[in-house]
């Protein structure tokens, strides 16, 4: 034990001797390049002096960057993300200006700007050595690891006790907006190297069905929370309240929260030693880093936030995020302009401040994010739910498919191979399940195909005028919502949180499906008072080639006069036949929610090609029924159980990962009398193995039972595999 005691501690000995001689090398360089750089009197010195001076700064600055970095980190963890990740480069060359100060007789010296530019450049090669030194030493590279989250984890505060580490954890991760078919796609042409070698080696996979909201608001409410009760859509209007919901608004989805937590009786999946990262929704858990529901809380009590805190307190970490920011900035700019020079179509804008979003997602958040699983993997928490939002914030203005979104699962597959090799290292075993909330559907956005708005068409067809000049209609993607909470600002508030009294309709975009209210009609208007008031507006829109359907009042309206009520069986189904199985239960379950817009309105869909039409800015979309938005995935290892059953809605995903828990003699879950069990949740085939829902879960997923039957039509046809033969036969896909 002494023996191998003495022998680690030389072993990281020799790591710093060899990180600091690589910084002297790196810092005499700069010396000899950089004009206003010198490490040498003015009287000049000899070669071995000033190799000296070099050392001598390059120890002073890692000792800096080690013992006061955090410190100056901590102290600013109040200022906004974004604000702090400027003042990364700032701080690191103030840093290197005190160790140059600290140099004997003043041989140090360097101008501000350059001072920067040096800090920038040793502290990323100090990183690269030793992360090289580190990978072959497993111990080593744990270590390095462990620093993101052992000041956090010393501090223990209301963490549950680890019993049993040889009790495997859950690891669940997101990937945003990655549909069914394009990771079957992205691992048959090894673009996804990592995710095709798991399902090689055992992993499984299926598409599941989202409801009529495809959108990460429901589906991840209902995922974490048990429940998509009542969110019609990405954004509504409700006249109890005389607001706009918005899933991505942090008043908005603290209070949806709250609502699921209500309507099940339960605080989440993630409530027992659970980790919540990048998430809209909490789940439960105590440890929480980027979730949107908690982000608009101030001061300490704001523990969401001190993700960013747990991540930059590393100078290595800070500068290359900062780098690559910058440079996914760049990308997005030279791809948007080479977009534009083809003339690619169909095309949106990507300029003004898009592309510092863009790069928010696909570098910060995600760097942020991976960094904290990483730490709750080796603190050994029990289950941990993250999103990645790279994929779905590109494909928004990119489309799903081509070779900017490409890059992107490249990067996210990298991401997940890391996390993958930091499972072996950690306390316990983890069981990683992959999932997405839902897919995305290309299409020419309505505007551009039409020439006017949505709500350019319902004011036409209520009469009202309408601008000569057709107004864009906002993007709606998770990405600026990150970016706003991460800047300390309200999102998308003003007029559209809060419509003005009038008769005017209010009509609301969520990707390709769309929301009209009348805000002086107390409750849900009548087919006849909508009739009788704008007796042009129905026909309008259910005749305009860019819509699919609308409902209304519990009937379905669609091209050329034709309509079905909802309540006389097969009428919905004939008619939303085009839009897939399912589509006419997930409608009737959304006409029965107490906030279903006076007026649902989904845009046309193509099934020869999957194209929709957005009625937001947005050539990859998703919101509603059509193509591929409705298909996510889910992906298991093989030593989990099977899903069981169809998987509609994401409820039912809730259950299948509430059941895996169990299976792992994890955190508990509340228990029922016999025969309960949650909404969505497959039947178990040992009744006396499972726990079970409380009475008032139970109760509601029998009261909505009916609102819920699907037609038991198999999802998309398809499979995947790590290696596919080319007919794309598999023996891992579990697609039925």
């Amino acid at each position: 034990m002494r023996r191998r005691r003495w022998r680690t501690t030389g072993n990281a000995l020799v790591r710093v001797a060899l990180v600091w001689a690589v910084s002297t090398l790196t810092m005499l360089a700069l010396a000899g390049i950089l004009p206003d750089f010198r490490l040498q009197s003015g009287d000049g010195d000899s070669i071995t002096q000033i190799g000296l001076t070099a050392a001598w700064g390059a120890g002073a600055f890692g000792l800096l960057s080690a013992l006061v970095w955090p410190v100056v980190v901590r102290a600013l963890l109040l200022v906004p993300a974004l604000v702090l990740g400027l003042l990364v480069f700032f701080l690191n060359g103030s840093l290197l200006l005190i160790a140059l100060r600290l140099i004997p007789d003043g041989r140090g010296e360097a101008a501000p700007e350059t001072a920067v530019v040096v800090a920038a450049v040793m502290s990323a090669v100090a990183s690269a050595t030793s992360t090289a030194l580190a990978v072959r030493d497993d111990e080593a590279y744990r270590r390095r690891l462990y620093r993101l989250a052992d000041r956090r984890r010393r501090q223990g505060r209301g963490a549950a006790p680890r019993a049993g580490a040889a009790v495997p954890g859950l690891l669940v991760l997101q990937l945003d907006g990655v549909g069914y078919e394009v990771l079957r796609e992205a691992c048959n042409s090894a673009l996804m190297p990592t995710v095709a070698g798991w399902l090689e080696g055992g992993h499984r996979v299926r598409p599941w069905r989202t409801d009529w909201s495809s959108q990460t608001g429901a589906s991840q409410l209902g995922i974490l929370h048990g429940s998509t009760f009542d969110v019609p859509a990405f954004r509504w209007y409700e006249k109890d309240t005389r607001e706009v919901m918005v899933c991505n608004r942090p008043t908005s989805a603290a209070e949806l929260q709250r609502r699921a937590v209500e309507r099940t009786g339960d605080g989440g999946l993630l409530t027992l030693d659970g980790a919540s990262r990048g998430n809209l929704f909490s789940g439960g858990a105590d440890q929480l880093a980027l979730v949107l529901s908690v982000s608009a809380r101030r001061g300490a009590a704001n523990r969401s936030r001190s993700g960013y805190f747990a991540y930059f307190s590393d100078p290595a970490n800070a500068v290359r995020t900062a780098l690559s920011f910058v440079a996914d900035a760049v990308r997005e700019i030279v791809q948007s302009l080479r977009a534009r020079i083809r003339g690619d179509r169909p095309r949106v804008p990507r300029g003004g401040l898009y592309p510092l979003i863009r790069a928010f997602a696909t570098v910060v958040e995600r760097d942020v994010v991976v960094a904290a699983v990483i730490g709750d993997m080796l603190a050994g928490r029990s289950v941990v739910y993250a999103d990645l939002v790279a994929y779905d914030e590109v494909a928004h203005h990119s489309g799903p498919r081509g070779r900017d979104t490409e890059q992107v699962l490249e990067r996210l597959d990298r991401s997940l191979a890391l996390l993958a090799r930091v499972a072996e290292h950690a306390p316990r075993p983890y069981r990683i399940v992959l999932l997405s909330d839902h897919g995305q559907s290309p299409g020419e956005t309505f505007l551009a195909r039409y020439g006017l708005t949505l709500k350019d068409l319902v004011r036409a067809g209520c009469g009202l005028p309408v601008s000569r000049r057709a107004g864009r209609t906002r993007s709606g993607a998770e990405a600026r919502a990150a970016v706003l909470a991460a800047l300390h600002r309200p999102v998308e508030e003003g007029a559209e949180a809060r419509p003005g009294p009038g008769s005017d309709p209010v009509v609301l975009a969520s990707g390709n499906l769309a929301l009209i209210s009348f805000p002086d009609v107390p409750g849900r208007a009548s087919r006849a008072r909508i009739e009788r008031t704008h007796p042009a507006l129905l026909a309008t829109l259910a005749n305009h080639p860019g819509v699919g359907f609308l409902l209304v009042d519990g009937v379905v309206l669609g091209p050329g006069g034709a309509e079905a009520r909802l309540d006389v069986p097969g009428e919905a189904e004939e008619l939303l036949a085009p839009f897939g199985p399912g589509a006419a239960a997930a409608v009737r379950r959304t006409d029965a929610f107490p906030h279903v817009a006076d007026i649902m309105v989904n845009s046309a869909y193509d099934p020869d090609t999957g194209a929709v039409h957005a009625f937001e800015e947005q050539i990859g979309s998703h919101g509603g029924l059509g193509g591929e938005q409705g298909h996510p995935f889910l992906m298991w290892p093989a030593e989990l159980s099977d899903p069981g059953e169809e998987l509609v809605g994401a409820e039912a995903v809730h259950g299948v990962l509430r059941r895996w828990l169990r299976e792992a003699d994890g955190p508990q879950v509340p228990v029922a009398p016999p025969g309960v069990r949650w909404a969505g949740e497959p039947a178990p085939r040992d009744a006396g193995r499972y726990a079970a829902a409380p009475p008032a879960r139970a109760a509601e997923a029998v009261g909505r039972g009916t609102s819920r039957e699907a037609p038991q039509d198999s999802p998309p046809e398809g499979h995947i595999s790590g290696i596919l033969p080319s007919d794309g036969s598999s023996v891992r896909d579990e697609t039925r």
